[in-house]
């Protein structure tokens, strides 16, 4: 009997190339519980709402107001939504994302939470703050983009 083949969860960020300038980005792991993979696998996440924090003491950084739903299935031993979780990165990724961070309108967030090889990873962006018309820009971009593809598919 084949195994019934599912197609990946893939949890983005939508928000975040519209309000910020994604100037580097970083896969790292996920310290995870085993009712949060499943939850996940069900794409019972968000992460619109989280940021990363990194720790000043040690050389840590952890993912903070990412929301996922407790499990269904899992009852006692569920997991509490809301709480901080481990991330797990490269010494030097980490110090790069501390420097990122003290320099004045620099932030780091979530952009995507994906599996790879059946691990949880996310992927994490230094970013900028988007300007008003920073933002107009990149509307008025999208949609000469989607003007000109709708004018490609009606000229064949």
């Amino acid at each position: 009997m084949a195994k019934k083949e599912t197609a990946p969860a893939v949890i983005q960020n939508r928000k975040a190339h519209h309000l910020y300038f994604v100037d580097e980005t970083f896969e790292v792991g996920i310290m995870l519980i085993g009712s949060e993979v499943k939850s996940i696998r069900d794409g019972k996440c968000t992460i619109g709402e989280a940021w990363i924090d990194i720790d000043p003491d040690k050389d840590e950084i952890w993912m903070v107001g990412a929301h996922i739903d407790e499990y269904l299935f899992a009852n006692r031993f569920n997991h509490f939504p809301a709480r901080k979780r481990k991330l797990l990165a490269h010494k030097h990724e980490i110090a790069k994302m501390r420097k990122a961070k003290e320099l004045k309108g620099c932030t780091i967030i979530p952009l995507k939470l994906y599996f790879k090889n059946r691990r949880a990873k996310l992927e994490v962006g230094i970013c900028r703050g988007k300007d008003q018309h920073d933002k107009r820009q990149s509307i008025m971009e999208r949609d000469a983009k989607m003007e000109m593809a709708r004018a490609a598919k009606a000229h064949k």
